[in-house]
């Protein structure tokens, strides 16, 4: 059943509850060195604000505080960046439940509160009702856009709605669109890209999409498993050994629905991973202590003709070490052959590819950029995520 969004709530003199993802890199001195997720959330609080809220309290965590107050791991600096990108006053408090917290938020002259680290408290992650309950008193309605943590029933994601009328926010709302919705009746063609390290990673993955895309492009070290399951010689590149009959058994059952699997038939090789490393273009076949790094042009073009004529790829893994310039030219060339497309619509399943595609600076040109890594693997595997599920049904 379709969730309430942000736009079906009248926020009119409300108190609204928002949970954000802030989960955001910071140097040593505690300066935020990506602002990306603080910036993906700003729409849906301007909306708010818009649409005649009177309070806007906002809660996430930062990083791994393991129920205790550690201060590299709050959430001071936030209040800073989201005063400069929202134009307005951030009142912060020094906590997120106890008995001053909604006597602050009541008197405070300011409109945008933000609570905390939530797990500074261990009962955040324990998904504890009691602290549900008390997030929950202060507003009157909840509203998620935290698409990073919806694949966990956390307090402050799946408590809460126990409590209070919740619904999607914007952001959470187009990951629902795209990663969800969009791939239960899929545009065809439709070609699914998998890469990164780990075939264990992307069984879920494979699983829920074969039956219904076209093709299922493999590149990465997962790639690899899948040649050698084929009698390839891989040299000393990525292998999950106990996952060879699981490579043989997805190679048959795509054969058996009559759906191609590509993989690499050339690879960038080289002796060490090394950014100094004299790297070389081989075949299918890695030579005896080579490692391969990346896929090779004869693969790249290969790649490329099959999504041609695609009208809806779906892209989770990078096809080689792409953080190391010289290894990163297959997954270059893929995002912008993608980018490029006409009337394509190119949603890039968060984590590693979404790094990949900002370091490319080809965000503007793909249709969704998930802001989940793990969240997104979950849904693209077909899973309900708690967060997601909890929200008020649509009458």
């Amino acid at each position: 059943m379709a969730k309430l969004t942000l736009k079906d709530v009248d926020l009119n003199g409300k108190t609204v509850l928002v949970r954000a993802d802030f989960n955001v890199p910071q140097d040593a001195s505690l300066n935020i060195t990506d602002d990306t997720r603080i910036r993906a959330t700003i729409p849906t609080l301007k909306y708010i604000l818009e649409h005649g809220a009177k309070k806007l309290v906002l809660m996430s965590h930062l990083g791994r505080p393991d129920g205790k107050a550690v201060p590299k791991y709050s959430l001071k600096q936030v209040a800073i960046r989201l005063k400069e990108l929202l134009g307005t006053d951030v009142l912060f408090l020094g906590d997120c439940v106890g008995e001053g917290i909604k006597p602050d938020i009541d008197k405070s002259n300011e409109k945008v509160v933000l609570l905390e680290n939530l797990r500074y408290h261990s009962e955040e992650e324990g998904n504890d009702a009691d602290f549900a309950k008390q997030l929950s008193s202060l507003a009157d309605v909840f509203v998620n856009d935290a698409f990073g943590t919806a694949h966990r029933a956390h307090a402050s994601t799946e408590g809460v709605t126990h409590y209070l009328k919740s619904c999607a926010g914007l952001l959470l709302e187009k990951e629902i669109k795209y990663l969800g919705d969009s791939l239960k009746n899929p545009e065809k063609p439709f070609v699914v890209i998998l890469g990164g390290a780990k075939v264990s990673d992307k069984i879920g993955v494979i699983e829920n999409l074969l039956p219904k895309c076209e093709a299922i492009i493999v590149g990465g070290g997962m790639a690899y498993t899948f040649l050698k399951a084929q009698g390839k010689q891989i040299g000393n590149s990525k292998l999950e050994k106990d996952k060879l009959d699981l490579a043989k058994s997805i190679l048959d059952k795509a054969k058996e629905l009559n759906k191609e699997i590509l993989l690499p038939v050339d690879n960038v090789v080289v002796d060490n991973i090394d950014t100094a490393a004299k790297s070389e273009v081989c075949g299918e076949d890695v030579p005896e202590g080579k490692i391969a790094v990346d896929i090779g042009p004869k693969t790249v073009k290969l790649f490329e003709d099959k999504l041609k004529t695609a009208k809806t790829i779906v892209w989770n893994g990078p096809m080689g070490i792409f953080e190391m310039d010289a290894f990163s030219n297959g997954t270059r060339e893929l995002a912008g052959y993608i980018a490029a497309l006409p009337g394509c619509i190119s949603i890039i399943g968060g984590g590693d590819t979404a790094a990949a595609v900002a370091k490319f600076k080809l965000e503007d040109r793909m249709t969704h950029i998930s802001t989940g890594g793990g969240a997104s693997l979950e849904f693209l595997e077909g899973k309900e995520l708690p967060g997601i599920k909890a929200l008020t049904d649509k009458e």
